[in-house]
């Protein structure tokens, strides 16, 4: 899954998203912090491709968008809006493809603007980026090339705490950022950066009113934080070989950000950090049981407002979770099964 697939709802409700090999599936919690459900198919009975991509914006409804075989040989890209976790989502809809028709092209974004429309990016055939959008009464805009070159796959989208859209995106050697000027305008090309970033390991987050943090592994096997207008700068060295999960939380009265990634050793490592202050330095800290080589790691915040942890291993369908105690520091419950 491209994007966070451990989210809150609208109802205050945990959520899940886990892909299949043809499918989205959805678990929920009955009540926040209460007990979970199954795991329930969203969209429909259409074959998908994976992986899929989501994206939530301050409405808290969750996007998602997924390739699907057309014709042979062909496929094109599908969107559909959960509205709340224990809701059926509604159907997948067609949205068409980045080159008009072919094959995929790379693996899909999405992010929600404040007004709720969602902006779907893919690599096109021609290396670059292209994206649309929906409309603010309904449908979408025909896509829009935006440019660049020998993009890499997985692109990171993020929303501002503007509200406005932004993308990211590795090429050889280098870091690109896409902004939105206004909203609902067509995000444009705005800074390229040098820098090696591992292809995969690209996660944005929205840190301030006025920036958003792109967080990456480079080719040293450091974790690297990238905000637009400076230079690239290490955090510390990266835990494990996979992309990191972020969140912005409250850790005793300060506003930091809590960085989660499967370690080497199979564990989950977390480190915390005053946000945007990386100079102020940041160690792992790992926990819970060891974990399957295809395990992710999300992290959220509850209707608490408690951190809450999440691990999923699509080999074997185990989802474990965990939550922050009520006492100082960064102390977790233990992991448990759900």
């Amino acid at each position: 899954m491209n994007g966070d697939w451990l989210i809150r709802g609208r109802d205050g409700r945990l959520g899940v998203y886990l892909s299949t090999q043809d499918a989205v599936l959805c678990r929920a919690e009955r009540a926040p912090g209460a007990s979970w459900a199954p795991a329930r198919t969203v969209g429909g009975e259409q074959t998908l491709l994976p992986p899929p991509a989501l994206g939530h914006g301050a409405d808290r409804y969750a996007h998602l968008v997924s390739w699907r075989p057309t014709v042979p040989g062909e496929s094109g890209l599908v969107h559909s809006t959960h509205f709340r976790p224990r809701l059926a989502a509604l159907d997948w809809v067609s949205i068409g493809h980045p080159d008009r028709k072919g094959d995929r092209t790379g693996t899909p974004a999405v992010a929600v603007d404040a007004e709720g429309r969602a902006h779907v990016f893919v690599p096109n055939k021609g290396g670059g980026v292209s994206m649309v959008a929906q409309k603010e009464k309904g449908g979408w805009d025909p896509w829009r090339d935006l440019k660049g070159r020998d993009v890499q796959d997985q692109l990171a989208a993020v929303t501002g705490e503007s509200g406005r859209v932004e993308l990211y995106a590795a090429v050889p050697g280098g870091l690109l950022h896409w902004l939105q000027e206004e909203a609902g305008a067509v995000p444009v090309l705005a800074e390229a950066v040098e820098a090696r970033a591992r292809p995969g390991t690209l996660y944005a987050l929205a840190t301030s009113a006025d920036a958003t943090t792109l967080f990456y592994t480079d080719d040293a096997g450091d974790l690297c934080v990238w905000r637009p207008g400076a230079d690239p700068v290490v955090v510390l060295a990266s835990a494990g070989p996979g992309p990191v999960s972020a969140v912005r939380c409250e850790l005793d009265g300060h506003d930091c950000t809590l960085l989660a990634q499967r370690s080497v050793s199979g564990r989950v490592a977390f480190a915390a950090y005053p946000t945007e202050r990386e100079s102020a330095g940041a160690w792992w800290t790992e926990s819970g049981p060891g974990l399957p080589s295809d395990a992710v790691v999300s992290v959220a915040v509850d209707a608490a407002d408690r951190v809450v942890a999440a691990t999923l291993s699509p080999s074997t369908g185990t989802l474990l979770l965990t939550h922050r105690k009520t006492e100082p520091g960064l102390a977790l419950e233990a992991w448990r099964e759900v």
